[in-house]
Order: structure tokens, then C-alpha cells, then sequence
């Protein structure tokens, strides 16, 4: 079974970045045109970078050196804070275990991945809110030919996203869910997830696969 669960807003404190030519610091948001006047450089995923490849490819390059982390960049799946994020980690394989962000893509649980304040939630600040109609390069490391079943742990802010990452993947792709309406997964099984809790309550839904209670 894979499993794929959203990110999160709440992560490590003081988490490394990549850095710029001079040094700077580089934070990633959705709407950098809105950040204060500081040291620190603000920047989409997707932006040009001093030496003309975009942070994504840098990113990217920077995880193909194999044993090379100089920045010491967390994996994904360490960089948030949430326990389920822990708990699936120590249940699934990384070739198994994927994290869908909001700036990033869908991408491998052992990802190195820099701090970023990227979200497609309304309960955040505009800078940090990544727009539906804006364009990213988003990532995919889901192999789309495999046939092995698929979860997906998030809310329905980031479900257009993942149907659309995961479109031609072959094999089944079940979605949980907790609103009174079942939300629109062209060729997803749906299933409903019965909880009181609302916000992030996909965590709970994580949790359940974790300990086996969700079949």
C-alpha cells in the first residue's frame, strides 16, 4: 500500500533553507510580491534563481547528489511537526510513503526539502496562499506505471492537485473523506471517514491506517 498524505502548515522551528548567492536566506511563499523589507529572500518555487535554473531545479539537482546535504536540509516527511507524520514513517517504506505540498509537488517521504510557507488553505496569510489558478512546476515521484494501492490522506483543498498528479496512475487510488458530500475524484473509490473532528481531520484518518483500523 501507498500512502499519500498532505502537508502541513505547522513544521520544525528554525528548519534550514536553501540560501542565496549572498548568503541570504531563501523563504518560499506563495506570493512573494507581498513579503516585508528584510534580510531574508523571498521566493516561489518556481522563481529564477541567481545562476538562471529555477529553486526547484536547484532543488532538484541538490537531491540527486547522493550523500551531499551541506545545508543539512530535513527529509519531508521530518520537516512537519504533526505526530502521524512520525508514525507513518516508522510504519512505511519512503519508496512507499509520499507527502503532497502545496509547493512542491508530490514527493518521496525522504525528499529533502527546504522550509517553505505554502499552503492552498483560506486560513492563512495571503502570502502564504498558493492560488488556484497559479502555475507551478509541480513535481511528480510516483512512478504512474505501478499497480500497488493507493491512500490519500488530505483535505479538499488539496485533492484537485493530487487527481491531478496522480491521474494516469494504473493502479487503485482510494480518497477519504469527511464532508457530508462526497468530493468530486475522477477515477478515485471514495470512503468516508466517520469523525467528530473537523480541522486536520485527515490526521486522525492517517492514524487509523497506521493501526490497521481502516478496513
Amino acid at each position: 500500500m501507498i500512502a499519500v498524505i498532505q502537508c502541513a502548515g505547522s513544521k520544525v522551528a528554525h528548519a534550514p533553507s536553501l540560501r542565496a548567492e549572498d548568503g541570504r536566506r531563501v523563504r518560499f511563499v506563495a506570493q512573494p510580491e507581498l513579503a516585508p523589507d528584510d534580510r531574508v529572500l523571498y521566493a516561489r518555487p518556481d522563481d529564477v534563481s541567481c545562476d538562471g535554473t529555477s529553486w526547484r531545479e536547484k532543488l532538484l539537482s541538490y537531491n540527486q547528489s547522493k550523500g551531499n546535504n551541506p545545508l543539512g536540509l530535513l527529509p519531508a516527511v521530518n520537516l512537519y511537526r504533526p505526530p502521524v507524520y512520525a508514525s507513518l514513517a516508522a510504519t512505511l517504506p519512503t519508496s512507499q510513503l509520499f507527502i503532497l505540498s502545496a509547493g512542491w509537488g508530490l514527493i518521496r517521504a525522504d525528499f529533502l526539502t527546504p522550509a517553505y510557507d505554502i499552503t492552498f488553505s483560506a486560513q492563512t496569510k495571503p502570502i502564504n496562499r498558493r492560488k488556484k489558478s497559479a502555475v507551478y512546476d509541480d513535481i511528480c515521484a510516483l512512478d504512474l506505471d505501478g499497480n500497488e494501492p493507493l491512500a490519500f490522506f488530505g483535505g479538499k483543498d488539496y485533492l484537485p492537485l493530487f487527481c491531478r498528479l496522480t491521474g494516469d496512475y494504473r493502479g487503485e487510488r482510494t480518497v477519504f473523506y469527511n464532508s457530508a458530500i462526497p468530493p468530486k475524484a475522477p477515477g478515485c473509490a471514495l470512503r468516508k471517514f466517520e469523525t467528530n473532528r473537523r480541522t486536520n481531520w485527515h490526521y486522525g484518518c492517517a492514524q487509523a491506517f497506521v493501526e490497521d483500523r481502516l478496513r
